[in-house]
């Protein structure tokens, strides 16, 4: 009897276990996969030619410069990334460019000039009230940039062959030499560089690095061509540099200002980094292609 019930109880634990007494496991059952989901859009009305854009994701807000060069001024639409809900932001004349400082939620407008006339000056927005201020530049401000470590911002000016260094605590100014038409500006927050493009037409180029403790300049040479893009990996302390005249991106080595070239597709003109991966990615216009740069 009592042998029976032992039998009895296996038997039962068997089942429970989904096992066969006689070792065959049962198979596990095929998992469903996961859909892919469908990615949304929505279209949300801006001011007249949108033309650069910039983010405070601490804030989720989102700042549209509307550069209207040819009407009677610009303005900023700010976006609610939570309802896209917008604001309309009064700015100068022909904004090209925004940058955001996420650390003091200011938000800086370079206007470069309305019907060819320079208006050098940047709107600086109060993300939390959207009041402005307006700080003076140098001639033509193109392009800015921002350190949120130093708090300090970077404007250039294509007029006037230099850059104006905000500082974001006072909106006090200094001026720095660049070389000729100062295209574009990066930072590396990590170093404490930044990095000005200077375009000299479609025979060289070169970058203006600026020490932004003391102000002073190094000029790299980058080449021959014309130079559009340029991006700066912070972790691993280079700076890329299309070359939209050929078909290469300089490499800067910001330890040592040495420059390599690599070969990329017809007519690289825009430039970006993950500096997670260190991955650098490569928009070819002329090519219809991206290069991937894998250092």
């Amino acid at each position: 009897m009592r042998l029976m019930m032992m039998k009895f109880a296996f038997a039962l634990l068997c089942s429970v276990l989904l096992c066969g007494c006689n070792g065959a496991s049962t198979p596990a059952p095929t998992p469903t996969p996961t859909p892919t989901p469908t990615p949304s859009t929505a279209t949300v009305a801006a001011g007249t030619g949108p033309s650069a854009v910039a983010v405070n994701s601490v804030t989720n807000r989102i700042y549209v410069a509307n550069s209207n060069c040819f009407g009677s001024s610009g303005s900023v639409t700010v976006i609610d990334g939570a309802t896209n809900n917008t604001t309309t932001v009064a700015t100068g004349d022909c904004p090209d460019a925004v940058a955001v400082n996420s650390v003091t939620n200011q938000i800086y407008v370079a206007n470069s000039s309305l019907n060819g006339t320079p208006s050098n000056n940047v709107t600086v927005i109060d993300g939390a009230t959207n009041n402005t201020t307006t700080v003076a530049t140098g001639n033509n401000p193109y392009a800015v940039a921002v350190n949120p470590s130093t708090n300090q911002i970077y404007v250039t000016n294509r007029g006037s062959n230099n850059v104006t260094v905000i500082d974001g605590a006072t909106n006090n100014t200094t001026t720095v030499a660049a070389g000729n038409n100062p295209y574009a500006v990066a930072v590396n927050p990590s170093t404490n560089q930044i990095y000005v493009l200077n375009v000299n037409g479609s025979s060289s180029g070169s970058v203006t690095m600026i020490d932004g403790a003391t102000n002073n300049t190094t000029t790299v040479a980058v080449g021959t061509g014309v130079f559009r893009g340029m991006a700066v990996n912070p972790v691993t302390n280079q700076i890329y540099i299309t070359n939209w005249g050929g078909t290469n991106v300089t490499v800067i080595d910001g330890a040592t200002n040495n420059t390599t070239t690599v070969a990329v597709g017809t007519g690289p003109l825009a430039v970006a980094v993950n500096s997670v991966t260190n991955q650098i990615y490569v928009a070819n216009e002329n090519s219809d292609n991206v290069t991937v740069i894998t250092p």
